[in-house]
């Protein structure tokens, strides 16, 4: 066997075992974790998340999940928690610890200090009988057979595990709070998600210019619109209603087809009832209309008048596409 092919077969191997583990996961779920699920929902205060190691790896993950659907978390490095840090703890959080073993020292100095607190705690291990799973309110059983490293030490299947379980933790909150794609928005003002959710037709066609000519327009005024406002395309207007468009598409296959062109206006030029979309709809609609009919502006209309023109570029440009 070549070095490619050993690559792949533990590559295989590592995706299948740790996807058995995963979906062995759902027959470790017990009422401990509707009940978690119930305690978080019903808080007053934040959701604190704690373990060591790898594991202080995936609870950073967590607290960035649930932050961003609705649930505020905050992380806390259990090492750090013993030295001075505890004090990010307040009356009303629910803390969550994470660990494979449940049996590390710092979570054995840790667990106390938090019961002594009366803060309920939600532990997220792989050994349920352990000191973190004995001290815990409730239990997330995150048991896994085997890591995938062949050694069966280095944290991996372990910690994919962790990671499951709270991403399921987080999307049972998110359903439970409403969480909606307009709130998903307030949470993602940045980035390409964000602005799918949020962008308007109108955020894009107000940066650009607005081409127009009238029905008796000459070829020779068509084309200057089409030139000087840089969008490829011209609407044709009458009484600030859309009758017609002027692509530079249209004016090619109209030069291939004439011999005379010289008496051509815009009327003679035009494609009647173009696609067009209201300056209120999101960009990502625009960008459905612009991917079913193959075209790469689309007309924009308010309260039935002509507004503008939104650009394929323009989609491209705030990663909508």
């Amino acid at each position: 066997m070549n070095t490619k092919e050993t690559i792949l077969k533990t590559a295989r191997a590592t995706i299948k075992l740790e996807s058995k583990a995963i979906n062995n996961l759902s027959n470790l779920l017990t009422e401990d974790f509707a009940d978690a699920v119930e305690l978080i929902y019903q808080s007053q205060g934040r959701v604190i998340i704690t373990g060591i190691g790898k594991s202080a790896i995936i609870a950073n993950k967590i607290v960035a999940t649930l932050n961003s659907t609705g649930t505020p978390a905050v992380f806390m490095h259990a090492a750090d928690a013993i030295h001075g840090d505890l004090g990010l703890i307040l009356e009303d959080d629910v803390v969550i610890c994470i660990s494979k073993s449940g049996n590390t020292p710092e979570i054995k100095v840790l667990v106390p200090l938090i019961k002594n607190a009366k803060n309920k705690m939600i532990a997220i291990t792989g050994h349920k009988d352990s000191f973190l799973g004995l001290q815990a309110d409730f239990i997330l059983n995150a048991y896994v057979e085997q890591e995938a490293c062949p050694n069966n030490l280095a944290p991996t299947t372990s910690t994919t595990a962790q990671l499951v379980m709270g991403d399921a933790l987080a999307i049972c909150l998110l359903e439970l709070r409403g969480f909606s794609s307009k709130d998903f928005a307030k949470y993602h003002p940045g980035g390409a998600l964000g602005k799918r959710l949020y962008l308007r037709v109108n955020d894009l066609s107000s940066q650009n210019q607005k081409p127009q000519v009238g029905l008796e327009a000459a070829l020779k005024e068509v084309i200057v619109e089409i030139t000087e406002k840089r969008l490829g395309v011209t609407a044709v207007v009458e009484n600030d209603q859309i009758i017609g468009i002027i692509t530079d598409g249209d004016l090619r296959r109209m030069l291939s087809k004439s011999d005379d062109i010289s008496g051509l206006k815009a009327k003679d030029i035009m494609s009647n009832n173009p696609r067009r979309i209201s300056e209120d709809a999101m960009a990502v609609d625009a960008k459905e209309v612009m991917e079913t009919h193959g075209i790469s502006q689309l007309l924009v209309e308010h309260n039935g008048k002509y507004s503008g023109v939104v650009h394929l570029h323009d989609l491209i440009k705030e990663g909508i596409i």
